[in-house]
């Protein structure tokens, strides 16, 4: 029996890790998935659900890609062994990918945001990230009324449907 069959036979889900400033604040022009590494006690915490995505961002460094201020608290059962919370974290991508990005971080002024953090089919830790330009104030006040007049027409169509039954 396979690891990942084993993790759908528990009946429990393991936990997403969900960047809800991202979509508020960022235009997200472009996403792909990276893998990213991590310890151990990492791995075991973040089953747990105990990380904190908000306040990370990806910087394009030497090459490389690392994401930086993401907090996975310390593992509970660990001893000394445990990891730093807020360390920086290598991601995981094809080169071609990398340097892609790379160069629009540098010549087009995005930011790589991670949207979300995850376990895929086969029990592996991806990470969502999203390429991204700042939006204004204005923007997202905009953004803000579009949303608030769809929750409106859907309100109204409900209760229309509601008194028409």
């Amino acid at each position: 029996m396979s690891p990942a069959s084993k993790k759908v036979e528990s009946g429990k889900k393991p936990p997403e890790f969900i960047n809800k400033k991202a979509r508020r604040n960022y235009e997200i022009l472009e996403t792909a998935e990276a893998g990213i590494v991590l310890v151990g006690t990492e791995v075991k915490s973040l089953r747990n659900g105990r990380a904190e995505i908000g306040d990370a961002h990806v910087l394009p460094r030497g090459g490389e890609l690392f994401l930086l201020n993401l907090r996975i608290e310390p593992y509970q059962n660990a001893s000394y062994f445990n990891h730093e919370e807020t360390r920086t974290r290598k991601l995981l991508l094809k080169r071609k990918e990398i340097e892609k990005f790379s160069v629009k971080v540098r010549e087009k002024s995005l930011t790589l945001i991670p949207l979300k953090m995850y376990f895929n089919a086969r029990g592996k830790v991806k990470v969502l990230l999203g390429l991204g330009r700042g939006k204004k104030s204005h923007d997202r006040r905009e953004d803000e009324k579009k949303a608030q007049a769809k929750k409106e027409i859907a309100q109204a169509v409900k209760n229309y449907n509601r008194r028409s039954s």
